[in-house]
């Protein structure tokens, strides 16, 4: 019997089948077919075992690429984390650079300090494990579990480093937790320094380091900064922190399952921090902080600043703020209590109110209207206006302070007796007379530095305040009236500016016309070569003031000596100028009380200036701190620098 078979792909053979058995062509033997169907489950086991091929082929390929992956493209990186695991590389904090006054006093040490500290990576993954560890951890420490807890969580992303749970331990408790620690995966003692502060009345200078935070560890982690770390926070130990951290070395370990060093395989040492050399004078910060702290107490007053600059360098040589505080407090970490008993604080001794501060200038910012005026050309030196007690206006009256007036007043009389009508009508005019208006004004006392930043290399300066008619349209929906332009011309008003602007100002009158930017810094020391780099002097604007016009008004301060109301002045045994003020700024309290000044007259040295909060008259409390302040320094005059 003859058939045909078709197979699995449509095709078929013509084969000879006799009695269902199959002859092939080939060895002419018989083989039995099974049943009926045999030629279809032949081509499906085919089919599977294709299917079968491919799918091993791709889990082969697959396996392959993944080890491509492992062994050539990501390979580096494994190789690091698994020698991470069994070697650290340990960051050797640098020496901080030591703080100095002017004549090499030294005003800050680095004192050798413990912590506890633990390594989240050698800690046991498995909770089991972990809490006993945790719980120890906390007994070692005297700290809260859940406050440990928390730290980790915070510090999570930064597992390999170390992470400090506590601060400041003596020797001797060091010494027994390195010993109760050997056994504890992940748990170390850490040899550190910790900052000390020699003398209180430099706080708002020196300022203080502090332990980073986690904002700060994130902006500075990739400029090697470490989570238990410390930056500077406040003052020189802020602007000048790059200088003072130095660079840190480095040190690689081998470890054991514990994350314990077993041996130093690599070591590169760190570079020392510079050194700073202060301009301030520590011997003159005590007196004029003394001399303050006792008029304070003599007249029941809580806050005061004080500020001493040579105007010819912009050098600070003496800076007070009142109340201060103890930097000590914050080294090593500061207590809750501690810290809000400073917060609390209503007289705000955290706050350095010389450079900070924002208050009404008074009679004090005269002088700079007065040069601005001159060099305007709307007055000359033999300018007279009448003062019989102030000017009536419609139906408001500005008043001066003296009752009656003072009589024909030319510019240095006014500034000597600090006559406000004389400045009403330079400030604002007065019927027939044109003044400098509010954007003169404005635009001159900008030229003082006024209204902002002088620059000085503290952090937390206050740039001041300047009203202008468009800002107060703008901020109060107030139309500008010719009153906001007289109470601008006095230092009243919206007018806001620091003591230490007030300072540069008489500075700039002392020194012929320089704006200077300020520095308490006089120069950076490297420890190991001992090199010397100065700040050099920096001119902010010049010119804008003839020689001739500033003269006019440095006579006009030597005036305010000899017969006005700088008076108490007079005895001194050499030249000084001033300018006193008083500035209202609440109906229910004193006024502020202002005194600023230069000396030698002739040759200045320094700039002296006094703010006392709440002090009433500028003549009756700052006007005899500055002198006290001049007498001492007629026998102690400034020593030259080292």
């Amino acid at each position: 019997m003859k058939s045909k078979i078709f197979d699995l792909s449509g095709k078929y053979k013509r084969q000879w089948v006799e009695d269902n058995v199959l002859f092939t062509k080939k060895t002419g033997r018989q083989t039995p077919l099974p049943h009926s169907n045999s030629h279809v489950n032949s081509s499906f086991e085919n089919k599977t075992a294709s299917w079968f091929f491919i799918f091993l082929s791709a889990i082969f390929i697959l396996i392959a690429g993944r080890i491509f992956y492992l062994q050539i493209i990501a390979g580096s990186d494994y190789r690091a984390l698994a020698e991470r695991n069994r070697q650290r590389i340990i960051p050797i904090p640098a020496e901080r650079g030591l703080i100095y006054d002017r004549n090499n006093i030294s005003l800050t040490t680095n004192i050798p300090s413990f912590s506890i500290a633990v390594v989240p990576q050698d800690l046991p993954r498995q909770e089991s494990k972990r809490a006993p560890l945790i719980k120890k951890l906390a007994e070692l420490s005297n700290q809260n579990e859940d406050y440990i807890r928390q730290i980790l969580r915070d510090y999570s992303a930064y597992s390999y480093e170390s992470i400090v749970i506590q601060e400041n331990i003596d020797y001797d408790t060091a010494l027994k937790l390195l010993i109760s620690a050997t056994d504890l995966p992940g748990i170390q003692i850490q040899r550190g320094s910790k900052r000390h502060y020699e003398n209180f009345p430099l706080a708002h200078i020196i300022g203080y380091i502090g332990k980073l935070n986690q904002t700060e560890l994130t902006n500075l982690y990739q400029k090697k900064y470490y989570p238990s770390d410390y930056i500077g926070k406040t003052g020189v130990e802020k602007t000048y922190e790059t200088a003072l951290r130095g660079i840190f070395g480095r040190k690689r370990t081998e470890v054991n399952a514990l994350g314990k060093e077993q041996s130093v395989l690599a070591e590169e040492a760190p570079i020392p921090g510079q050194h700073v050399k202060l301009a301030i004078d520590l011997e003159m910060q005590k007196m004029l902080e003394k001399i303050i702290n006792n008029s304070l107490k003599a007249s029941n007053k809580d806050r005061a600043s004080g500020i001493v600059m040579n105007p010819n360098s912009g050098e600070i040589l003496a800076m007070v703020s009142l109340p201060t505080f103890d930097n000590n407090d914050f080294s090593g970490g500061i207590s809750v209590e501690r810290y809000r008993a400073y917060i609390e604080d209503e007289n705000k001794p955290l706050f350095n109110r010389a450079i900070g501060g924002s208050y009404p200038s008074g009679s004090s910012i005269k002088p700079a209207i007065a040069a601005s005026a001159l060099q305007e050309g709307i007055i000359t030196p033999a300018t007279n206006f009448l003062s019989t007690g102030g000017l009536r206006v419609s139906k408001w009256f500005f008043p001066d302070w003296q009752a009656g007036g003072h009589g024909a007043t030319n510019v240095r009389k006014a500034l000597a007796s600090s006559v406000n009508t004389f400045f009403y009508y330079i400030g604002g005019g007065y019927k027939n007379f044109i003044g400098l208006g509010p954007d003169k004004l404005k635009m001159w006392l900008e030229k003082f530095g006024f209204s902002r930043l002088s620059g000085i290399d503290l952090p937390g300066e206050n740039d001041g305040f300047l009203p202008s008619p468009e800002w107060k349209q703008n901020t109060k929906n107030e139309q500008w009236y010719i009153g906001d332009t007289y109470n601008f011309s006095i230092g009243q008003g919206d007018v806001l500016v620091s003591p230490l602007q007030i300072a540069n100002m008489t500075a700039l009158i002392a020194n012929g016309g320089k704006l200077m930017e300020p520095h308490v810094v006089h120069s950076l020391i490297d420890p190991v070569t001992k090199k010397e780099t100065k700040i050099a002097p920096r001119v902010i604007r010049e010119n804008f003031i003839s020689t001739k016009n500033l003269d006019t008004v440095r006579h006009g301060m030597r005036d305010c000596v000899t017969s006005g109301s700088c008076q108490r002045l007079a005895s001194l045994p050499f030249a000084v100028a001033g300018k006193t003020g008083t500035a209202q700024w609440n109906s229910k309290k004193p006024n502020h009380a202002w005194f600023t000044s230069f000396a030698p007259f002739n040759s200045p040295e320094i700039v002296v200036t006094i703010l006392v909060e709440e002090g009433g008259e500028g003549s009756a409390i700052s006007a005899p701190i500055a002198y006290e302040f001049y007498k001492w320094w007629g026998f102690a005059p400034l020593r030259p620098i080292k």
